[in-house]
């Protein structure tokens, strides 16, 4: 089992930062790859950012946040950050931290319990 405990959601402005942290604890040592998921009222889940440690420490982004989000890595308190910049009102939605284990041919998905984070406009 993971455990995954975040951090830093919040009320700000628009055009105003935030930071997300997420430690991981429990069985990690096989975690291939961390990230961050939103998910708005009435909407689906979506990607927002996400580490691959199997392939390099690849990063993928959502197209919407790129150039304004920032995820990162910290190995030694095996914690992952989502530095976000420029927010917006469309940003709005409790952020879910995410880790995947290879099981089998699939990965399997651990959650943390979310966090909100709201843009005023």
């Amino acid at each position: 089992q993971v455990q995954l405990v975040e951090s830093g959601g919040g009320l700000v402005q628009a055009g105003g930062s935030l930071r997300l942290s997420c430690a991981a604890s429990g069985s990690i040592f096989s975690i291939s790859a961390m990230g961050w998921y939103r998910q708005a009222p009435g909407k689906q889940r979506e990607l927002v950012a996400q580490i691959n440690f199997t392939r390099g420490g690849s990063i993928n982004y959502a197209d919407s946040v790129k150039g304004r989000f920032t995820i990162s890595r910290d190995s030694a308190k095996n914690t992952v950050y989502l530095q976000m910049n420029s927010l917006k009102p469309e940003d709005t939605a409790v952020y879910y931290c995410n880790a995947q284990k290879p099981l089998g041919h699939y990965e399997y998905d651990y959650w943390g319990q979310g966090t909100q984070v709201t843009v005023s406009s």
